[in-house]
């Protein structure tokens, strides 16, 4: 691995770096078979689809009782990190609950209010590899916004796996459902004779998952398409290397297609960075998915010609983890407006944002940051504007009105106001 500068990259190289997607062109078809599928069959279609894409016969599609005895049979040093990610988790949400308002100024009274979804679906992801994570993650926010029915769908398995089966218990689930992928997101977004419907779908997943979300939309709303996790590390001369490193490959071992990506102005670290990832990666036990990610066209390490060349690479890349690990992280930071999740400092790995530090790890990949935020409370509200005028504040804005209605050719709408004076003016 040896650093490339960036003043050298070339329109592909850009291309490649910043105009990452969810990759879910080559699952699209499929997934639209599928959400067909579940939506004509329903049940059956998810004990078929079980049993030729998981290998798995089910029984019981709701495992909520299943789901109820796993966290009861988890030992303590399971429990308790699942208890704790969870609180940490809760208390940073209910940071982010916002206040219904109401103001009155010149006659007029204006104000918004917030209500909550009532019901919604969280998809878990599980598969080859347990994610307890992602359910505390996409179940809590839901509850601390006051959603009535959370309904949880994560892949089937001869054996659920206990931990993320507790964690989904313990986060406040109120039904279980084992079905993965996107037969999973069918089958939340139109139910079936087991399966709740629902009106929003969020949660995080392979390509078929984000391929049958982008079906779905429109009939139910989603979160955002996300695609392969990434990272960038903005670092200047005082970075550790052996950080750095650490961070790229945590990420890198996610999947083959992650993006990880660190950009420095100082020539010695990016070297030494790309030294620390070759002496790392062999004890890592993904090691052959690490170098996959590593080797992709959105992965690398880049030098750039100044900070604020790199500055702006990392506001381009728009990446869905930044972590800035520099002497004045903070002033760097204040010129930095797109990322999904920010980790500030040494001590600060992706990996405490991912579990434990209280923020939400379900966050917009592809550029997406550049224009919205990840999972919070404000996922699972509406708001609804409210106004009132007594007659001094509307014969105030009377004219304004009326004139901009005609302007558009609404008539209809200038004569609304003017009836409210047509008394008043008769006299």
């Amino acid at each position: 691995m040896q650093p490339r500068a960036v003043a050298d990259l070339g329109p592909g190289d850009r291309a490649a770096l910043f105009e990452r997607d969810a990759g879910i062109d080559d699952a699209r078809e499929d997934a639209r078979d599928i959400v067909a599928r579940v939506r004509e069959e329903g049940d059956v279609a998810l004990r078929a689809l079980a049993s030729e894409l998981d290998d798995v016969e089910v029984g019981n599609l709701d495992v909520t009782d299943e789901a109820e005895r796993a966290w009861d049979s988890l030992d303590g040093e399971i429990r308790e990190a699942v208890e704790t990610a969870t609180e940490n988790v809760r208390a940073f949400h209910e940071r982010g609950v916002p206040e219904d308002w109401r103001d009155s100024f010149d006659g007029r009274e204006l104000g918004r209010r917030f209500r909550p979804i009532e019901r919604v679906g969280v998809y878990v992801p599980g598969g080859r590899a347990a994610y307890p994570s992602s359910a505390i993650m996409g179940i809590v926010p839901a509850r601390v916004a006051g959603v009535d029915h959370v309904g949880v769908c994560t892949p089937p398995a001869t054996e659920l796996n206990p931990v993320t089966l507790g964690a989904i218990h313990h986060a406040g689930a109120d039904r279980v459902y084992q079905a993965g992928g996107a037969q999973a997101v069918a089958a939340l977004a139109y139910g079936t004779e087991t399966v709740n419907a629902v009106q929003k779908v969020v949660g995080p997943g392979n390509a078929w998952v984000t391929a049958a979300k982008a079906e779905v939309r429109g009939d139910v709303e989603i979160d955002f398409l996300a695609g392969p996790s990434e990272v960038l590390v903005l670092a200047d001369d005082t970075a550790r290397p052996d950080l750095v490193a650490a961070d790229l490959l945590a990420q890198a071992e996610h999947d083959p297609n992650a993006s990880v990506v660190a950009v420095t102005d100082d020539e010695t670290l990016a070297g030494a960075v790309c030294e620390a990832v070759e002496r790392q990666v062999e004890a890592r036990e993904r090691a052959d998915v690490i170098r996959e990610a590593l080797g992709g066209d959105a992965s690398g390490v880049f030098l750039a010609r100044s900070m604020p060349e790199a500055v702006l690479f990392a506001e381009e890349y728009a990446a869905e983890h930044l972590s800035i690990q520099a002497e004045d992280d903070e002033a760097l930071l204040d010129r930095i407006d797109s990322a999904g999740s920010v980790f500030l400092g040494p001590y600060s790995p992706v990996a405490a944002g991912d579990y434990a530090a209280g923020t939400n790890h379900v966050l917009p990949t592809g550029g997406g940051a550049r224009t919205f935020g990840g999972l919070s409370v404000e996922t699972f509200l509406r708001s609804t504007t409210v106004q009132r005028l007594d007659r001094d504040a509307l014969a105030d804005i009377r004219e304004t009105v009326t004139t901009l209605a005609e302007a558009e050719g609404f008539e209809a709408h200038a004569a609304s106001v003017d009836a409210r004076f047509a008394e008043r003016d008769e006299e």
